[in-house]
């Protein structure tokens, strides 16, 4: 192996374990304590631990459960979508769940408005940056992934009806009061996931290089993603060069800058956000 390729990995394995710190230090110290809800299998896996504790003799803890409901999507991703995002992301599931347990709850202030923005930015910030380098925190990322390689349909609308269920969820059990600062939590957390990352579903990248074939064959072989070449000019330069147009996901975002800055670290990219598309997504 490459101490290049050694050193991306380290990296990335530092990422993740400083994502899912914040990630829990979020949960225990902020959401918990302060009876507001996570997004997605976090959310879920906190809601169920609640429930289970309060109306039956058990006692399962919230970082049991988001490890055990990530273990058949961890399978999916390992089959659909490619071991190394996988296998970083569960990583990042396994880490959480580990400090989840460890890491003392704190008892709540009578500020829970303010435990709800500072639990939703600190857990984005995880969020943002494990994305950032190629890797999530499992659970509904990974199901959006594979949902957005097979069908040509908005991902959004299953992260908006999970979590929906959850905030409906917890106001009809506990209160409308904590639904409501569930959903504030989740705004904060948008907001910032957008400032660090991307939350738009699908992207397009307008990539103007010299070594057009090379990075198809790069891009081809990584993602299953269709590519559009167009010959274009340099108004300055006057050089030929072409430009390929492809249509991604947002979690495909670190794969294609890391081939780009592999292939040709020259290359002119322009990555900007896709409303919508017409026709089919995966192939030309």
């Amino acid at each position: 192996m490459k101490i290049d390729s050694v050193s991306v990995h380290l990296k990335k394995l530092a990422i993740v374990f400083v994502g899912a710190v914040l990630n829990a230090f979020a949960m225990n110290f902020f959401l918990k304590p302060a009876n507001v809800y996570a997004s997605g299998f976090t959310g879920i896996a906190q809601l169920l631990s609640k429930i289970i504790t309060q109306f039956t003799p058990l006692n399962v803890s919230t970082g049991l459960l988001l490890f055990l409901l990530n273990i058949p999507v961890a399978i999916l991703g390992w089959r659909k979508i490619g071991k190394t995002f996988t296998l970083y992301s569960f990583i990042s599931v396994v880490i959480m769940s580990v400090l989840l347990e460890i890491i003392p709850i704190q008892k709540s202030s009578n500020d829970i408005l303010l435990y709800s923005v500072f639990g939703g930015v600190i857990s984005a910030v995880g969020v943002g940056i494990t994305l950032k380098f190629g890797a999530s925190t499992g659970g509904l990322d990974i199901i959006a992934m594979v949902l957005s390689r097979m069908k040509d349909k908005p991902v959004g609308n299953y992260f908006f009806i999970l979590n929906a269920v959850i905030i409906i969820t917890a106001g009809a059990v506990y209160g409308w009061d904590k639904a409501l600062y569930t959903l504030l939590s989740l705004y904060a957390s948008t907001r910032v996931i957008d400032a660090i990352h991307t939350r738009y579903q699908k992207l397009t990248a307008m990539i103007i290089t010299k070594k057009s074939d090379e990075l198809k064959k790069a891009i081809h072989g990584k993602l299953v993603r269709g590519i559009t070449m167009v010959p274009v000019k340099g108004a300055f330069s006057n050089e030929e060069r072409q430009m390929l147009i492809i249509v991604i996901t947002r979690y495909e975002l670190y794969d294609l800058e890391h081939m780009i800055k592999e292939v040709d670290p020259n290359a002119f990219t322009n990555i900007v956000q896709t409303i919508g598309i017409f026709g089919f997504f995966r192939k030309d």
